[in-house]
């Protein structure tokens, strides 16, 4: 990609010299234009460059929010959490749990399905939900990658046609402008968008790192020297079960032929 980039770049460099004989051959004026007016100008590619622009902005946000502190340990479910583990109500604190929609009420919610199993199993269930939020949220931080790659190839081939009109047109400095115009902007206009996007991708990647710790530490410190001795075989979260016994062992133990 970076090779497209400094090719496109070098392009644009070239042809500054031809702009700056177009713009002398047509009177040396220089009309000024507004924001709207000089992203029109930039050609087909800004209609789906806007859109990375967008899904840029709105990814940064939902994200940040998604990984702040607040939200992925909320104070409410952390506090109503400790509460029922230190006086011992493990099934209120599963309900409660339940009842709560955070990352935190998730992975508690997770062990606590399976402290009856012991403090293996518990564990495992623990960092197999943590691994599943983490992946949530990290497929949507990888969205801005994606953003960032394709933006400049989307802003490179407005390049292309851009320069196509101006070989075309070439014997005509007034639209000959007017196309390589449509060439600097389609350029800048991806690299704009890829740069935030890639910005975007690395910090919130080490900030949901670091969120994804934080929620771990709490949520383990809750099973810390937890009793399962005391546990074991224990349904705490009293979910219907669909799993039954064989058929043929209900029907052995009922006196009938097993069912073949």
């Amino acid at each position: 990609m970076k090779k497209y980039i400094h090719t496109a770049m070098f392009t644009a460099l070239l042809l500054l010299p031809s702009i700056a004989a177009a713009a002398e051959a047509a009177g040396g004026t220089v009309i000024k234009k507004t924001f709207l007016q000089t992203l029109k100008e930039g050609g087909w590619c800004m209609w789906p460059i806007g859109g990375f622009s967008i899904a840029t902005v709105w990814l940064i946000i939902d994200i940040w929010l998604r990984t702040a502190p607040k939200k992925m340990s909320p104070p409410a479910d952390v506090a109503a959490a400790r509460q029922t583990f230190i006086s011992g109500d493990y099934v209120g604190a599963y309900q409660a749990m339940k009842a709560a929609v955070s990352p935190f009420a998730q992975v508690v919610r997770a062990a606590l399905s399976s402290v009856g199993y012991g403090k293996e199993a518990s564990e495992e269930a623990l960092l197999a939900e943590l691994d599943k939020i983490n992946s949530t949220l990290q497929t949507r931080i990888n969205y801005l990658s994606v953003i960032g790659v394709c933006t400049p190839m989307v802003g490179l081939l407005g390049t292309v046609s851009g320069m196509r009109g101006a070989f075309a047109t070439i014997a005509e400095p007034t639209q000959l402008a007017g196309h390589i115009g449509e060439v600097l902007i389609a350029t800048a206009s991806g690299l704009f968008i890829a740069i935030p996007a890639f910005m975007g991708f690395y910090f919130l990647r080490n900030k949901l790192q670091g969120s994804i710790h934080t929620l771990q530490e709490m949520a383990e410190g809750l099973f810390r020297n937890a009793p399962y001795e005391y546990l074991r075989d224990a349904d705490v979260g009293q979910e219907e079960t669909y799993a039954a016994l064989p058929n043929w062992v209900v029907t052995a133990e009922e006196g009938a032929e097993p069912i073949a």
